[in-house]
């Protein structure tokens, strides 16, 4: 039942991607260029995946998943340099590619040679991040 669950829920996610064009790399990088010709339609993608969560999230307190298992405790949001540097890379990667990880799985069907380069690109960035990662708590601990 958690499998079938998991592909309903995978493919009506993939769906929404491709109905919404978050997978076109022209209108992301539409929307991401606010000084230029920027297309503001994502906004309300956005805002149509935030706000029902906002409310999903609040109706699971003292409730368990119809497929077993418990929702996640939330945790203590904790603002570092690990958040800072990681929002910054994937904001660059995002706009410089078109494409963040959730479409970019969603288009290896039909995205050509592109797709699948991006998709090794993001499993080197995925793979460098380790070591990036070691280093800059070496530095942050000698800060």
């Amino acid at each position: 039942m958690r499998i079938l669950m998991s592909l309903v829920a995978g493919s009506l996610f993939g769906a929404g991607l491709f109905v919404s064009g978050m997978n076109d790399t022209t209108k992301v990088q539409g929307w991401l260029d606010v000084f230029g010709a920027w297309d503001p339609t994502l906004a309300f993608v956005m805002g149509g995946a935030i706000i029902p969560m906002f409310f999903a999230w609040r109706l699971t307190h003292g409730r368990k998943p119809l497929v077993g298992g418990d929702f996640p405790a939330p945790t203590a949001p904790v603002v570092g340099h690990r958040l800072v540097i990681g929002s910054v890379m994937f904001g660059m990667g995002w706009g410089l590619a078109g494409l963040c990880p959730g479409p970019a799985i969603a288009s290896l069907s039909y995205g050509g040679v592109g797709g699948l380069v991006f998709l090794a690109a993001m499993l080197a960035g995925m793979g460098a991040a380790r070591f990036i990662d070691v280093r800059l708590d070496r530095l942050a601990a000698t800060a």
